[in-house]
């Protein structure tokens, strides 16, 4: 087995490090215990075609964590990567078990994929009880941190449609795939230096020959549809649905339901068809399209081919008249109306005249 080595920091800039409080040492004592100390081999055997070479690997700082993973920032080949190492309990056989099926299932799924709007894949290990993903590193984090930086309303429309264009496009390929993420929301898009999103974090993912019932399915009540919070047989639309709320989230730069818990958010959307508030200002061209995301009957929302040729059309009349959104009037049978400056001229000639 192949070693690789530990480094500090990657950035000059990077803060100094500070002590580890008891609950941090803790937690990094019980994932070391996989790791052998010298020179930090993973514990293991097996190879596969995806297999990375873990003596080009060198694991810098974490920047993100979940309930059973940690993600690093590293090199693999000379090239920035993002490592997310995944740890199987020992005390919870079920729940290892189950976390084993979900790095093989988006280990399988990453392989295949390939576009501009979609993280793209390096390499993986697979030592138990620690799993290893490794993808390109986009140094402008999540959109959801960036959207925490930004002031309420304040995202200009352009770049509003621009993102929401990336996560479309990347979201129609992975359908045209037959993939569906499960888990669609602002923290699993991710931002390059160039503001280009890519969708990312297929770890509840599935084919959709593959998925039937959401029973037991752990996705994120925020931005999850009500047909998989009910635990109901689901289909590609649950991920338009989750599209719709990050729309929301795109115009407003605030959390979906922040004023409650999650579970109080399912219980709203399913019992009470609650959805966050649209501001005032949201300009009908986003709110009809969000309105038909989010509808609560998945056969009435659009599928993502029709997605994006809407928000290409808002963006090709944006370009020829900068006052698009102001004008725009939607149609009543869902139709795309491109209001090119033509329309609009004509429209505002025979208004003044009156």
């Amino acid at each position: 087995m192949k070693n690789f080595h530990w480094f500090k920091q990657i950035s000059i800039n990077a803060k100094p490090e500070r002590r580890l409080s008891l609950g941090e040492y803790r937690r990094a004592v019980s994932w070391s215990k996989y790791l052998v100390s010298s020179g930090a081999e993973i514990k293991g055997e097996g190879e596969e075609e995806w297999s990375a070479d873990m003596s080009l690997l060198f694991i810098g700082s974490k920047f993100a964590s979940g309930r059973h993973s940690r993600i690093y920032r590293g090199i693999y080949k000379q090239r920035d990567v993002a490592i997310k190492l995944v740890s199987q309990p020992e005390e919870d056989e079920s729940l290892a078990i189950m976390l084993e099926k979900q790095f093989t299932s988006e280990v399988a799924l990453l392989f295949r994929l390939s576009h501009p709007n979609i993280i793209t894949f390096v390499a993986a290990c697979k030592k138990p009880p620690v799993f290893c993903i490794i993808t390109e590193y986009l140094a402008g984090g999540s959109l959801r941190k960036y959207l925490h930086q930004q002031e309420p309303y304040s995202v200009p429309l352009m770049v509003v449609l621009k993102l929401a264009l990336d996560i479309a496009r990347g979201m129609q390929y992975l359908h045209s795939q037959g993939i569906l993420h499960r888990d669609l929301k602002s923290e699993n898009l991710l931002l390059g230096e160039d503001m280009c999103v890519k969708v990312a974090d297929f770890g509840i993912s599935c084919l959709e020959s593959q998925c039937g019932s959401a029973k037991g399915f752990t996705g994120t009540y925020r931005w999850m549809a009500p047909e998989m919070i009910k635990e109901k047989y689901h289909t590609k639309k649950v991920d338009v649905y989750s599209f719709g709320i990050v729309l929301w989230e795109l115009l407003t730069a605030l959390t979906p339901f922040d004023n409650m818990t999650p579970e109080q958010a399912a219980f709203a959307v399913c019992q009470k068809n609650a959805r966050p508030p649209l501001p005032p200002t949201c300009p009908k061209a986003f709110s009809h399209l969000i309105n038909r995301c989010w509808s609560s009957n998945p056969d009435k929302r659009p599928h993502f081919d029709e997605i994006v040729s809407i928000l290409e059309s808002y963006s090709e009349s944006l370009e020829q008249d900068p006052e698009f959104f102001s004008s725009f009037i939607p149609s009543p049978d869902h139709t795309i109306l491109r209001c090119l400056p033509k329309c609009i001229a004509r429209h505002r000639s025979a208004h003044s005249k009156a």
